[in-house]
């Protein structure tokens, strides 16, 4: 049943990003980034840890190439430092970096893996953050650059590009609450933040369409999708605001109707820069497909917060029997912005793996799993344009101010020996073969 509802060019794959799995941050002339700065700022993440080995990726890149092909999926999804290929983030390319993604393309191409590449996630150039980061308006042409460039030395084998991954995470969570890098608590910047990335994912698709790349672009979208706390007027607006603020229509509005939510209005006109109206228009410049996470929460109303709405989660894994409020949740989108192409990325799911006698017995993420297949499978019997499926993780890693002590992966890596232990999930039937 599930072969005649997907496809056979259905993407069943997998993702990482650069710094979570990479290691190896400041090799070969690489410079650093503001992960790499932060991870080793005492007291920004769990017990100290950082990514300077991680999963060692740089170095044994070629054997996990082959361990996505031994697990069967079709795509790779992950992303390029950006301060491997230019270490100050702009100026000088640094070519032994450019010569790691280039090896590693070739190898998933060589695997029949296609491989579908970020060009951003959360790592930026430290140089850059000096200059102000994301709030310096002049990042839209430091990443147009940057873009480009990927896309003359990578764009004959990279057919799949996405800009950046959550931008919503980077200015909210970096720049207004400050939990990741660069660590600021300013929600001046985290608007500012918001409106340059828009800027520059504008820049990237206009370098994608003018360079002629036979592929496709989009971008990825955390979105969670809130409901009233109660039937309060106040909380019912709130739900409103946030649904705005946390869902796809903050960045999907002004990449294709080149305005902000009118829900916002009373934020936009607080928090954005001055003069932000002038570059609406060159913010609209539509994409090719939308990557999704999605989740859920609940919204109430907050006097005292900046937002003016308080917000809690509830994480999709425990949401895995939600398919109406899924499939609803994606056809609004599909339909709104008349989207050719989703792609979903299941938000994944900690657990407290262990090695027993070789084996990693993970019930609770197969469990996860399993549900948001028949979630999916569903969908694209309904017929929601899903395109492809990415489960994070590959393999556990650096989970950003969590260290080490979170396991999101269908892998298990020992970080003392680098041994990768496939688990239950990943051995499961989750790709419709």
């Amino acid at each position: 049943m599930t072969e005649k509802i997907l496809s056979d060019d259905f993407l069943w794959g997998v993702a990482t990003s650069a710094y979570q799995i990479e290691g190896s941050p400041l090799a070969d002339g690489s410079g650093p980034s503001i992960w790499h700065r932060f991870s080793h700022t005492p007291g920004t993440i769990y017990k100290g840890d950082t990514g300077d080995v991680a999963c060692d990726h740089y170095n044994r890149y070629k054997a996990d190439v082959q361990l996505i092909k031994s697990l069967g999926f079709k795509a790779y999804r992950f992303s390029i430092s950006w301060s491997r290929i230019f270490p100050y983030g702009k100026g000088r390319v640094n070519e032994k970096g450019m010569d790691f993604y280039d090896k590693l393309v070739d190898e998933l191409l060589k695997a029949e893996i296609v491989p579908f590449a970020t060009l951003y996630h959360w790592d930026l150039p430290a140089a850059l953050q000096d200059l102000g980061g994301w709030t310096n308006r002049d990042v839209a042409n430091w990443f147009g650059d940057y873009a480009d460039y990927l896309f003359q030395r990578l764009g004959d084998r990279v057919k799949y590009w996405s800009t950046i991954n959550e931008p919503w995470v980077i200015a909210v969570m970096g720049y207004m609450y400050g939990v990741h890098a660069p660590g600021i608590k300013d929600i001046f910047a985290a608007f500012s933040a918001i409106h340059n990335q828009l800027r520059s994912h504008s820049n990237a698709v206009r370098a994608f369409r003018e360079r002629n790349i036979n592929g496709k672009i989009g971008i990825t979208l955390s979105n969670r999708d809130h409901q009233s706390a109660s039937d309060d007027q106040k909380d019912l607006n709130a739900a409103k605001i946030a649904n705005a603020f946390f869902n796809y229509p903050l960045f999907l509005e002004p990449i294709f109707n080149g305005s902000y939510p009118k829900e916002m209005d009373y934020l936009i006109n607080a928090y954005m820069p001055k003069g932000y109206e002038k570059d609406l228009d060159e913010i609209k410049m539509p994409v090719d497909f939308v990557i999704n996470y999605y989740s859920k929460g609940t919204a109430s109303y907050d006097r005292d917060d900046p937002l003016g709405f308080k917000s809690t989660v509830n994480l999709s894994q425990d949401n895995t029997n939600a398919y109406f409020d899924f499939y609803g949740f994606l056809k609004n989108l599909q339909d709104t912005y008349d989207l050719k192409e989703t792609y979903f990325t299941i938000g994944g799911i900690d657990c407290a793996d262990m090695v027993e006698n070789g084996k990693v017995h993970d019930k609770k993420r197969i469990d996860f799993l399993k549900s948001q297949k028949e979630m999916i499978v569903k969908a694209v019997k309904d017929g929601l344009k899903l395109k492809g499926c990415f489960i994070w993780s590959l393999m556990d890693n650096f989970e950003w101010s969590f260290g080490y002590s979170k396991r999101f992966g269908i892998v298990y890596v020992d970080y003392k020996t680098q041994k990768r232990v496939v688990k239950d999930s990943g051995k499961m039937q989750i790709r419709g073969d």
